[in-house]
């Protein structure tokens, strides 16, 4: 059967493009090497809860066409990110708001977070945040670094905060109100029976055809023979056979169990900021739908230093990566019958709205 495009990888990027490309009357073939669709989204229904597999996925968005996009292919929920942070066994509110600031130093007002912040900052004498420490300092103060930030920052990038680039730390939300909500989006939600049956949807067009269990590389000048174009969302470095050598990720390990109680710790996420503790967050699932289960299942997330043959999660963004992934995408570019998306193939790190609209945007230009 001849194909318009091969699109390697069944996550979000992938499955988008595909989608487009069959509605515009497009043959698809799509491959991946796992044994599901879904990529990172895929979720798992386990004793009646849909477990996220691949840590905790909230959609959330300020783009209404993105929203209006995504809720074709599934129901949202009102779920709203409300994650606590747990510090040598006290419990914190996140985002860093004033239930924060009112459990860390009493204070009632924003007028009276802002001295104490500000009287900290003083102290710490920072100019020019030069590093995540000191940048984390300049927005919040060393006690919130301290208790909330740094331990939690290294177990998850496995480096000293003194040595991570300062913009890890700029987008974490910082309030001066009393709202748990994490993100500012107009629209967020979870879809009302997991994520797996939107990829489902978007990949069950009779134009799209996808194999399972089928690694790219083991047929890779093959496929680039066969397939007049390949959408590729797989990592750029292995792409090129890591002619530059490997860029960094961290990746991480997932210990998920099932317990015969209802309830395990009141909350989906929950974040372990202390060094003490080797994982960084665990997951009760059942909560992203609001479950009341007679069980539930628990999976707790711990990071670990990316080897070849475990799975990329975060580009390592520092100056040294992003040069050699420039050169990397300079060796893209030369390569006219390839399309390179999505966070692997772009080094770069996606939110899931952001991922739909770089393949919308990838798909009008490529099918119109």
């Amino acid at each position: 059967m001849k194909y318009d495009y091969l699109v390697v990888g069944s996550g979000l990027f992938g499955s988008t493009f595909a989608f487009e490309a069959a509605k515009r009357g497009k043959r698809v073939k799509v491959i991946d090497k796992r044994d599901h669709i879904g990529g990172n989204i895929y979720t798992e229904n386990i004793e009646g809860i849909n477990v996220h597999k691949y840590g905790a996925h909230i959609f959330h968005t300020n783009n209404k066409e993105i929203w209006d996009y995504v809720n074709q292919f599934a129901e949202f929920n009102r779920y709203t990110n409300s994650p606590i942070a747990i510090y040598k066994g006290e419990v914190y509110n996140m985002p860093f708001n004033m239930n924060t600031f009112n459990k860390l130093w009493g204070v009632m007002t924003p007028e009276e977070a802002k001295n104490k912040i500000e009287e900290q900052r003083k102290k710490a004498k920072i100019e020019q945040p030069a590093n995540l420490e000191e940048q984390a300092i300049s927005l919040v103060g060393t006690d919130i670094y301290e208790r909330l930030i740094k331990g939690y920052t290294e177990k998850q990038w496995g480096r000293k905060a003194t040595e991570l680039p300062s913009f890890i730390i700029k987008r974490l939300p910082v309030r001066f109100t009393y709202d748990n909500n994490y993100f500012n989006d107009s629209f967020q939600g979870i879809p009302i029976g997991g994520y797996t049956q939107i990829i489902e949807k978007m990949l069950g067009s009779e134009m799209i055809d996808v194999e399972l269990n089928m690694d790219f590389f083991m047929n890779k000048e093959e496929y680039l023979q066969n397939y007049p174009k390949i959408v590729y969302t797989g990592m750029i470095d292995q792409f090129f056979d890591y002619k530059y050598g490997e860029l960094e990720y961290r990746s991480l390990r997932f210990d998920s169990i099932v317990l015969d109680q209802e309830n395990y710790q009141g909350n989906a996420v929950v974040n372990y900021t202390d060094a003490e503790t080797p994982y960084t967050r665990s997951i009760e699932h059942k909560h992203f739908e609001f479950g009341n289960q007679s069980k539930t299942v628990i999976t707790r997330e711990y990071p670990k230093t990316w080897e070849k043959g475990d799975e990329p999660f975060y580009p390592i963004n520092d100056d040294k990566n992003n040069e050699n992934f420039r050169r990397y995408r300079k060796l893209a570019d030369e390569q006219p019958n390839v399309i390179f998306g999505g966070r692997l193939g772009t080094y770069k790190y996606y939110d899931m709205h952001q991922v739909i609209a770089a393949a919308l945007s990838i798909a009008k230009k490529e099918l119109s």
